[in-house]
């Protein structure tokens, strides 16, 4: 079966329907401590853009959560996200930009990062991706809509570690996924591995962001 998505999708909307409570379950404690899951953590104040040419991930999966973090004046808030999880994932000319506001004298810096570039894509395994805002075309193989989230087993499996999500609740997975001409706002990345090829960091004065 192959399913084929063109367009946006307000993510924001998305993960609070697909998150009515919270809650977790022993197997993804257990799952935890042996080091097959990525722990969460606490976001920052600041949410990052993404964009890439061509994203491909093999075992992906999606699902609600709720992101506990903080503002920049350092008040508790939290962020409804859709997690995508992949199993590995190729990246084509990655650019991520964070913009940090009201510095002193300097006003907005942005760091901007790519990688990517040319023939060597980055390289991503056990790779979760807290979306809060995507665009692209998307492309999914043997694809599974409205799976519990803690049985979405063609993925890398739910983050745990204390994350705010049903595991009862709505996900979708797929035996692959390919997303082209990415724009994606998201609160936070994590991965077993990262490969970044060709690496350029680059900081500036005022607003510079991927898009």
């Amino acid at each position: 079966m192959e399913s084929q998505v063109r367009g946006g999708t307000r993510w924001k909307r998305f993960a609070v329907v697909m998150v009515p409570s919270v809650a977790a379950t022993a197997a993804i404690g257990v799952a935890l401590a042996q080091g097959a899951l990525a722990a969460s953590f606490s976001v920052s104040g600041q949410s990052f853009k993404v964009t890439t040419d061509k994203l491909v991930g093999t075992g992906f999966s999606q699902y609600g959560a709720l992101d506990e973090g903080y503002t920049l004046s350092g008040k508790k808030t939290v962020h409804p996200v859709a997690v995508s999880g992949f199993k590995s994932a190729t990246i084509s000319n990655m650019c991520q930009s964070v913009v940090t506001p009201d510095i002193p004298i300097l006003g907005s810096v942005s760091l901007i990062l790519r990688a990517g570039q040319g023939d060597t894509p980055v390289e991503a395994k056990n790779l979760y991706i807290d979306v809060a805002d995507l665009e692209a075309d998307a492309t999914f193989e043997n694809i599974d809509i409205g799976v519990a989230a803690k049985d979405a087993n063609k993925g890398p499996g739910m983050k745990g570690g204390g994350e705010q999500a049903n595991p009862f609740g709505f996900a979708q997975q797929a035996d692959k996924a390919t997303l082209s001409n990415v724009k994606q706002t998201a609160w936070a990345t994590t991965a077993g591995t990262f490969k970044l090829s060709g690496l350029k960091m680059s900081l500036s004065t005022g607003v510079k962001e991927c898009y």
